[in-house]
């Protein structure tokens, strides 16, 4: 009996790894990237940072991995049985043969994804624990003279605070705490450049800013650190992160959260054509004051002065009464007013009044003292008359 020809290919066989990698190549030149929609199930993180899981619905499953760089940029790990949508390419581990999904972008399903997930994760954590409470936000000075500025060295946001804050208050020091404001480390170096400003002493109000981007550009301030450090910080913290829409984590536990870097430099300082104005209107009041206390004090020295002059008439009035009657009394009780009665009264050689006959000797000189004058008599006589 003959035996079958051999077929030429049959003199050539494949290696497994030689069939692994044209399957692999056909798969990656045929089927362009897709989004795929699926439950996560057996999520796991690899020493290297790779995350390997697999994504099932009623019917199916399929293997998928996310390379570290890639991984990193997720601001969490989807948990077991979150609905999420993956974009990425079919293709084949070459060692296993094992068809798979390799997953350059992840997103949950639910309203927000990942993103609004862990905002509200790390909100409510800090929200129970009081930190964003409205109680424990500090009031920020009116007239800062150092500003303490944590942003980017290089972004617009630096730029748009100085423009302000030199415009309406140019007599402010700004002390620039240079941070990443996104990408790897950039939580740490925030955190980091506010520390330095505090404890660097003298700056009055710090400004956490920077400029506008997507959910994932503005991230680090949703971080949890971050927003402890701006809760926590012993000086006023005003947040002007992103645009007018953005809302952060950092923004809910700052003292005061402006829609911009600009807004919140102009909620720091004062703007100084409005204090001069301010000013202007305080002095014509003061002014107006000092004039409305001057009639008043005019109005009350002259009527002090004219009840001190009733007064004082009042009291000579009666005080000449007083006398009046004192001279009246004094009148009654004067020698010369007996004389006038038609009585005399007789004075020895000294003047003193001899009202005895004891005084009397016979022989001896003595004036009378009449109303209207003197006679000298001589006494011829003295004759005391019996007492009753």
């Amino acid at each position: 009996m003959r035996g079958r020809a051999a077929s030429p290919d049959a003199a050539r066989p494949l290696t497994v790894s030689a069939l692994n990698a044209i399957a692999k190549t056909l798969l990656e030149s045929r089927v362009p990237p897709v989004w795929v929609l699926g439950e996560v199930t057996d999520w796991k993180i690899a020493a290297t940072g790779h995350c390997y899981f697999s994504l099932t619905d009623k019917r199916a499953v399929i293997r998928c991995v996310m390379f570290a760089r890639e991984a990193e940029r997720l601001p969490m790990h989807p948990t077991k049985g979150m609905q999420v949508r993956v974009y990425g390419h079919l293709t084949i581990f070459e060692a296993q043969g094992a068809f798979q999904l390799q997953v350059q972008g992840l997103e949950a399903e639910a309203e927000g994804g990942l993103w609004k997930i862990r905002f509200e994760k790390v909100r409510k954590k800090l929200e129970a624990e009081g930190w964003l409470a409205a109680a424990r936000k500090q009031r920020l000075p009116r007239f800062p003279m150092t500003v303490g500025l944590v942003t980017s060295p290089v972004g617009a946001a630096v730029h748009d605070v100085l423009n302000v804050i030199r415009r309406r208050a140019p007599w402010t020091r700004v002390v620039l705490a240079p941070a990443k404001v996104q990408g790897e480390g950039a939580a740490r170096d925030v955190v980091r450049a506010m520390r330095g400003l505090y404890k660097l002493g003298g700056v009055d109000v710090i400004i956490v800013a920077r400029g506008g981007g997507s959910a994932e550009d503005l991230w680090t301030f949703n971080d949890e650190e971050v927003a402890r450090a701006v809760a926590k910080c012993p000086i006023p913290v005003v947040t002007g992160i992103g645009h007018e829409v953005d809302v952060t984590i950092s923004d809910l536990a700052a003292d005061l959260r402006a829609a911009t870097p600009s807004a919140a430099a102009e909620s720091v300082v004062p703007d100084r054509a409005a204090l001069e104005r301010e000013f202007a209107v305080i002095g014509s009041r003061m002014a107006n004051a000092t004039r409305r206390r001057l009639r008043l004090a005019r109005l009350r020295l002259d009527n002090a002065q004219r009840d001190l002059t009733y007064e004082m008439r009042q009291a000579l009035r009666r005080r000449a009464d007083r006398l009046a009657r004192i001279a009246g009394k004094l009148e009654a009780l004067s020698p010369l007013a007996a004389l006038a009665r038609g009585y005399a009264v007789a004075l020895d050689a000294e003047g003193r009044v001899l009202r005895k006959t004891g005084d009397f000797a016979a022989g001896a000189d003595f004036t009378l003292r009449v109303t209207d004058g003197r006679v000298q008599c001589q006494v011829e006589s003295v004759r005391a008359e019996p007492t009753a």
